[in-house]
């Protein structure tokens, strides 16, 4: 009984240095607050319940501050793997991270994307599920191909395919940096599967990049084109990252006050912005 508790607390651990840092300081006050008021205030009628009851009660504080840890971990985490999406220029740098580095990127771009992202904290380069993505109620498993110089087969998609039905999800994507057989895409074509190549994965992350991942001359070109799409007889801009409106807004304070730019109109739920040249 104790190993299965002791592996439960540490699933629990596991669980939230995935999750916001705030979350773990939340459930660290919510487990002290149960444990050193609600549990000492009950009255169990058998020995053993009231001799753990106390056993609990007494290391409230202990218990509480090992799941306050994961929030400085959690924190530190999330600032990393923000510096490595930043960093990212173009599909050759992606290609020159490690197994470990290219799935925590995907992962935070897919996070930045609106998904909640739940990685696979085994130890090992392959093997099944790296990723799991929740949103909209629905689940996606996510298996993450760092492959420089080979095109990702189709047997890669049958096993995930395989793993799909296994485990209830609702769709699968395979993310690589490179391409994908024909034959792989051919069986993928009327199934629940995405198969994410190197090129489409480089544009993901630029979308999701604080800069857009663009360059000041690629800058300039999108403010130009925004600049004459947003003219009386053509369709209005739409944002990149989300495909809402792109509506002309001008900065009320800062060093820009007065300067107008093109804004998200899903602000604050995205906050694209484009810069006019």
């Amino acid at each position: 009984m104790a190993r299965k508790n002791d592996s439960l607390i540490f699933e629990i651990f596991e669980l939230l240095l995935q999750l916001p840092w705030w979350v773990s300081v939340l459930f660290s006050a919510f487990v002290y607050f149960t444990l050193a008021i609600v549990v000492p205030s009950i009255e169990f009628a058998s020995p053993l319940l009231q001799g753990i009851s106390n056993t609990f009660s007494s290391f409230a504080h202990w218990i509480a501050l090992f799941f306050l840890l994961a929030a400085p971990i959690s924190a530190f985490h999330a600032s990393r793997k923000r510096a490595l999406l930043e960093s990212q220029r173009d599909i050759d740098s992606i290609k020159e991270l490690d197994w470990k580095a290219f799935e925590e990127l995907v992962g935070e771009a897919y996070r930045r994307a609106g998904y909640q992202v739940i990685e696979n904290s085994k130890a090992g380069a392959d093997g099944g599920v790296d990723l799991r993505l929740r949103k909209g109620g629905k689940t996606t498993l996510v298996q993450c191909k760092q492959w420089r110089s080979q095109s990702v087969g189709v047997k890669i998609v049958r096993e995930m395919y395989g793993i799909l039905a296994d485990e209830q999800a609702q769709q699968v994507f395979i993310v690589c940096t490179g391409s994908f057989t024909k034959d792989a895409e051919k069986f993928a074509n009327d199934k629940p599967i995405k198969l994410v190549t190197g090129a489409e994965l480089q544009q993901l992350v630029s979308s999701v990049q604080s800069s857009g991942g663009k360059s000041p001359v690629s800058q300039a070109s999108t403010a130009s084109k925004l600049s004459q799409a947003s003219k009386p007889d053509s369709k209005p801009p739409s944002c990149p990252r989300c495909d809402s409106t792109l509506v002309l807004r001008a900065a009320k304070r800062g060093a820009n006050a007065g300067k107008e730019f093109y804004g998200c109109e899903s602000f604050p739920k995205c906050r694209y912005t484009q810069q006019l040249q």
